[in-house]
């Protein structure tokens, strides 16, 4: 078997996981609601531009962490938005362990880019 075949292989077994069926229920179930799906959306969009200030070396805008702040919030209390991004951070972590994995055998040290 190539290694195509394999990432095909691999791309199925993620689909057929329980962390990938789970994370996609409560997706379907968290964005149903329209006030949720555009929580979710800003909240998601903030915490991109997070991540770019982050690794540009800059702090994020105050109105905008604020804002982030104030939707969490807003987020953690609603039963499907909060379930729905636990399962999002199970599914992102088990897709984090497989590429630690294939780094590894790539000799990619990932550590360096987490500043660990």
């Amino acid at each position: 078997m190539n290694v195509y075949d394999q990432a095909h292989a691999l791309a199925r077994s993620l689909k057929e996981s329980d962390e990938y069926i789970q994370y996609m229920q409560l997706k379907e179930k968290a964005y149903a609601d329209t006030t949720n799906r555009a929580l979710l959306d800003e909240y998601k969009r903030l915490q991109y531009q997070m991540q770019l200030s982050v690794a540009a070396g800059r702090r994020m805008e105050e109105d905008d962490l604020q804002r982030m702040q104030k939707i969490a919030a807003l987020l953690q209390f609603n039963q499907d938005a909060s379930a729905f991004l636990l399962a999002e951070f199970r599914f992102q972590k088990m897709l984090a362990d497989i590429y630690k994995i294939l780094a590894d055998v790539a000799g990619i040290d990932l550590d360096m880019l987490s500043g660990q």
